[in-house]
């Protein structure tokens, strides 16, 4: 896995996503419109708005902004309309960035993607720079306290994952997007908590990144980018050995 993984857990366990909460919610409601508007507001039928509702619930959002973030894009409640971009670039070192953006302004989004890769040693790319470095998985996350870790890959891959690792300081279970939702749903009723569960796009290569003053400006710029209330998701190939990213998380 990437260092973007390990990153992740790290602010986690340090409890650095507490703060962004509401901002999850924001981007959460977003997905939730933006998936009913295009497939229909029927998970049974729609995999997005199912994988989006799943997400949300994970994070303890209210049914009532579950619902209401559907409706509007079903177009039963008045809602923002919200356009899906996504953008390429490289980041310190050469890294690879792949961002995907929902925002009712292209404009000012790619002016402040661009000001902030800029500003980090960093570049916008054109479209396809990158993109076929990543391939499209869902990935579950297990806290290690959380679950035996025999118990669990039996588990997941009964229920059709194709992996688990845990060199991120977690368990990560992957498998084809297709069955994330039976996954995830397979280890809950086994008593499991999951940390998070999503559709994500993981780097086939990594770009290590040694010189602390790159490592800093990337986890910088990761933090700036995944802060702003139109990005949806940042995936990047960067690695770090862990105790420079630890060193640097504070």
């Amino acid at each position: 896995m990437s260092g973007h993984s390990k990153w992740a857990t790290i602010k986690r366990k340090k409890g650095k996503l507490d703060a962004e909460r509401g901002r999850k919610f924001t981007r959460l409601i977003k997905e939730l419109t933006v998936a009913a508007r295009e497939g229909g507001g029927d998970p049974d039928g729609n995999p997005r708005l199912r994988t989006a509702i799943a997400a949300a619930k994970g994070e303890n959002m209210p049914a009532d902004n579950i619902k209401r973030g559907i409706l509007k894009g079903t177009g039963q409640l008045p809602g923002v309309t919200f356009e899906s971009i996504t953008y390429e670039g490289y980041g310190p070192g050469g890294v690879a960035l792949y961002l995907e953006v929902l925002t009712d302004n292209k404009n000012r989004i790619v002016s402040e993607i661009r000001h902030v890769l800029t500003k980090y040693g960093g570049n916008l790319g054109a479209s396809g720079c990158v993109a076929w470095m990543f391939h499209k998985r869902g990935v579950i996350t297990v806290d290690l306290e959380a679950a035996n870790e025999d118990t669990l890959m039996e588990v997941a891959l009964e229920a059709g994952a194709d992996d688990m690792k845990s060199d991120t300081g977690a368990y990560e279970i992957v498998m084809d997007p297709a069955v994330l939702d039976d996954v995830r749903q397979t280890i809950e009723k086994k008593g499991i908590k999951i940390a998070s569960a999503e559709v994500t796009m993981i780097p086939q290569s990594t770009t290590k990144l040694t010189k602390e003053g790159d490592a800093s400006s990337m986890l910088k710029m990761l933090d700036i980018l995944e802060e702003n209330d139109d990005v949806q998701k940042v995936y990047s190939n960067f690695d770090i050995d862990q105790s420079l990213m630890e060193k640097l998380a504070g």
